[in-house]
């Protein structure tokens, strides 16, 4: 039976998660269709997102359907939830991306089908809802073309759109304007196909048509497009004969070396962690050891694998699997797992990170430890959260991409965790990148060097995007691999907090000098820790070198910027354009459409929330706004500093008074 990992994904309130539940109905899972609005839908468990009626967590579901098992993968719509749709997209073959026939293409429809083609990943498109007032297919249609990609091609047609009567008849080999449609599709990414066409004076076969409409879809050239309503059921039971027919099966070998990707981490009962892979090559079973791609390992306790709704206890989960593994208690979202010996590749990141940050404060000082705790297992269901914590101020820190997630937060720290807090305000995340080369070493046993290592390091600047690079320039051999080890993890949580007080990126970084104590021992043989170098010497050190080589560089204080796409009112464009320029925002010549004008430029991250704040007053309402990542900019002017949480190695004196305790302890 051929295995289909399948996403669902759309902008918030397009209809995602009622056309899960329709789906599922029609495939016989279910008997009746939950509502979002009424909290029934299958895979919105969490009480959270039943009384708001939003998506907040991935879910898994699964059904058969004439000979394929579906794994289907409900995902968040709302952009302050990206991640989790992040964590989906390495786990997919193929995806269904819903659009509304009333709101069109919208903002995170956009975001969403960049990442989709850019992965490669073969997707369908569903106009949803055409049985509401004010659905236009034609227009819908126009705009996936125009803002999505011309590659679309209408796989039926729409009757009585608008009102609950609306129905769609699907396009066969019979109707000549859709086989004219299809060719021309397929011809422009095919050139056998256009030739066969051009010299033979017959038809090519439909059959043929048909077979490569499947291949180019697989391939990421064209996306068919379906039309329904997940409410009515109109048109899902053709959008369910187009995944059959037109995604691919998933790929993997099960007798082959074991490989699979944690997308999610669950809590059981007994507050086990449950890690829900999909397996991409080989078969796992109760009781074989695992090793994660970032180290460490496990040993699988339980498994069980979706089927058929829900998830069934199996001896096994093999390659193409969605299974959920018990017994690997370090696991975290975003491991990649192999048999001993042979771990994966680390998984890859395909959005932006979060560009805003809050502190996060118990409103009962008593409950700090509980707090720290809670954060620390929401931690391990979003990575991207990103604790941050500042052991001066007694307040723990967390990334974000927005309010709503913070509102998120904080009702999930009431509810499951018993603990009520409060934010300080939101903050933009920037990020430091190195001006030039800077040089800096301290030698054992000179001052004012009090620690028993050797450490010369050098700081310049890597191309964009490549984060951090860690270089040895002295011979592996002369001295303990522990040390070497020592000093590379203490560079990386160094430039956490470069000069300015944010993370450091985008550098390159070179040991260029080493030299260490060997281990010395008295004459009835005691270990003398006074006069032998430890690890503990060299990670106190390396954060007083590698500022100092920092400084030396320079830094240069980065920025989040999106991009943005507004639409106004024509009348409106003479308040719009001062408006932007007092929020920093740099748009481009506006471009006449009809009684309105197209805006686009970027925008400080920092601004967005002001500027959706402003538009509606601006525009009386009829403004339309689109805000993405785009990237990171040098800051005009001062460069805004962050509140150190380390122990401040730019001040020597109060970091040497700082790490006194740890010296006299003298750290293995």
């Amino acid at each position: 039976m051929r295995t289909l990992n399948l996403g669902i994904l759309a902008h918030v309130d397009a209809g995602k998660t009622s056309l899960t539940e329709r789906l599922l109905h029609v495939a016989g899972v279910i008997d009746e269709v939950g509502r979002v609005d009424d909290g029934t839908t299958r895979t919105d468990t969490l009480a959270l997102e039943r009384q708001r009626g939003i998506t907040i967590k991935s879910a898994v579901v699964s059904f058969v359907t004439e000979g394929v098992t579906v794994n289907l993968i409900d995902t968040p719509g709302h952009p302050d939830f990206i991640a989790e749709v992040e964590r989906v997209l390495g786990v997919l073959d193929g995806a269904v991306l819903v659009v509304s026939a009333v709101e069109g293409v919208q903002a995170q429809t956009r975001v969403l089908m960049r990442t989709l083609r850019r992965l490669g990943i073969p997707t369908l498109l569903f106009v949803n809802k055409i049985d509401s007032r004010g659905a236009d297919c034609r227009r819908a249609l126009r705009d996936l073309a125009a803002k999505l990609t011309p590659g679309v091609l209408a796989m039926g047609t729409v009757r009585a759109e608008g009102t609950r009567g609306a129905r769609c008849t699907a396009w066969t080999g019979a109707d000549a304007h859709f086989v004219s449609d299809l060719l021309g599709v397929l011809c422009d990414h095919d050139d056998a196909l256009l030739a066969a066409y051009v010299e033979e004076e017959s038809a090519v076969p439909y059959r043929r048509l048909r077979a490569e409409l499947a291949a180019q879809t697989a391939r990421s050239l064209v996306h068919p497009v379906f039309f329904g309503s997940a409410i009515t059921g109109a048109g899902v039971r053709d959008l369910l004969a187009g995944v059959r027919e037109l995604l691919p099966a998933a790929q993997g070998d099960p007798r082959g070396p074991v490989a699979g990707t944690v997308f999610k981490v669950e809590r059981g009962p007994a507050g086990e962690r449950i890690a829900c892979v999909r397996m991409l090559s080989g078969t796992v079973r109760v009781r074989d050891r695992l090793r994660l791609g970032r180290g460490g390992a496990g040993k699988v306790t339980a498994i069980s694998v979706f089927d058929r709704g829900t998830a069934e206890p199996r001896p096994q989960a093999r390659a193409g699997e969605i299974g959920r593994l018990w017994g690997l208690g370090d696991v975290r979202i975003g491991d990649t797992l192999g048999a001993e010996g042979e771990p994966a590749a680390p998984a890859g990141r395909f959005f932006a990170p979060p560009t805003l940050e809050t502190a996060v404060v118990p409103r009962r000082p008593g409950d700090r430890g509980a707090l720290h705790a809670a954060l620390t297992q929401l931690a391990e269901q979003d990575p991207l959260i990103n604790l941050r914590q500042d052991d001066q101020r007694q307040e723990v820190h967390v990334s974000l991409y927005g309010e709503v997630q913070k509102e998120v937060i904080q009702a999930t720290l009431a509810d499951d965790f018993g603990v009520d807090v409060t934010f300080r305000r939101t903050t933009t995340i920037c990020r430091e990148r190195p001006d030039g080369t800077g040089e800096a070493v301290e030698f054992i046993d000179r001052e004012p060097n009090p620690f028993l290592a050797t450490v010369g390091l050098r700081v310049e600047p890597a191309p964009v995007g490549t984060g951090v690079d860690f270089r040895l320039g002295v011979e592996p051999g002369s001295m303990p691999s522990a040390f070497f080890t020592a000093v590379e993890e203490s560079v990386r949580a160094t430039l956490l907090q470069g000069v300015h007080g944010w993370e450091v990126t985008d550098c390159r970084v070179t040991m260029t000098h080493a030299g260490y104590w060997a281990r010395q021992s008295h004459a009835h043989g005691t270990f003398d820790k006074s006069m032998s170098s430890t690890a503990g010497d060299f990670r106190n050190l390396t954060p007083l070198v590698l500022v100092d080589a920092l400084r030396r560089a320079g830094t240069t204080v980065h920025e989040p910027m999106h991009r943005f796409h507004l639409e106004v009112p024509a009348d409106a464009l003479g308040v719009v354009l001062p408006a932007l320029g007092r929020l920093r925002a740099v748009p481009g010549t506006p471009e006449p459409r009809g009684e309105s004008y197209l805006l686009q430029g970027r925008v400080p991250a920092a601004m967005v929330h002001a500027l959706e704040q402003q538009l509606p007053g601006l525009t009386r309402g009829e403004g339309v706004l689109e805000c993405a990542f785009d990237r990171y900019q040098p800051v005009v002017g001062p460069p805004p500093a962050r509140d150190r949480t380390d122990h401040n190695p730019l001040d020597r004196k109060e970091y040497l008074l700082r790490v006194a305790r740890r010296v006299a302890g003298r750290e293995p």
